[in-house]
């Protein structure tokens, strides 16, 4: 029995590097591209030293959308706001570890409100706080830069991180996907897929190029290769 084909690697561009005073046109500029999801981070000036974009503007980019929105909450208390967010259009939402003390509670509220539901965890927290409910999540983020703001390197740590995290998920039964965010370009998505990535987030590598649909192009022509090959060795 041949095993079944990997899935090709989703694609999130973050609209946290977006054009902010054009969302609409970006957001409909994104419709017509290879992106899979849309990467939204909600900032609360508390968790993270930064504010982004609350409800009404994640209201105003789900008008325009064509792919889901990935809504990654870099916020305190989240379990406060998560019906909101779904109604606001959200279709994964994705909480901090480090923001949870009641972690198992909040994951099963976001499943109750019907949205995919995930976990981030920042640079510094093991794999393994994990594997006590790695078997009810549907994505685990894996934070490759501090959270807060866009633009930063990529901490080349991530790497190991993945492969680690994989083999957790595996050991676990766990379907749960692995998303990176944070500092994604051309130089290390082949590496990222290889280690185990399912999602790529890509934000300042995608609106700060000439071109941010053809980037999306390229990207999506580069880890469809890469698994081309996983598949042909």
């Amino acid at each position: 029995m041949t095993a079944p084909r990997r899935p090709l690697p989703l694609l999130a561009p973050s609209l946290l590097a977006s054009d902010f005073a054009n969302l609409q046109a970006e957001t409909e500029m994104l419709a017509r591209s290879a992106a899979d999801w849309l990467h939204c981070d909600v900032m609360d000036g508390r968790f993270v030293p930064n504010i982004s974009f609350g409800l009404p503007v994640l209201q105003a980019i789900h008008r325009h959308a064509r792919q889901p929105l990935d809504v990654h909450l870099m916020i305190e208390e989240p379990q406060h706001y998560l019906a909101a967010f779904r109604d606001a259009g959200a279709a994964n939402l994705t909480v901090h570890y480090e923001a949870c003390p009641h972690l198992h509670r909040v994951v099963q509220q976001i499943k109750q409100l019907g949205c995919r539901a995930g976990v981030a965890l920042n640079p510094h927290t093991p794999v393994w706080v994990l594997e006590d409910i790695a078997a009810d999540l549907d994505l685990v983020c894996i934070m490759s830069v501090n959270p807060g703001f866009g633009g930063q390197s990529f901490i080349p740590n991530t790497l190991r991180k993945v492969a680690a995290l994989k083999e957790l998920l595996v050991d676990c039964g766990s379907p749960a996907l692995i998303e990176i965010d944070g500092g994604v370009s051309s130089d290390n998505a082949a590496a990222l897929v290889q280690a185990g990535a399912d999602v790529l987030v890509a934000g300042s590598f995608v609106f700060n190029s000439a071109d941010p649909v053809r980037t999306l192009a390229e990207l999506r022509e580069l880890v469809s290769a890469t698994v081309a090959t996983e598949e042909a060795e």
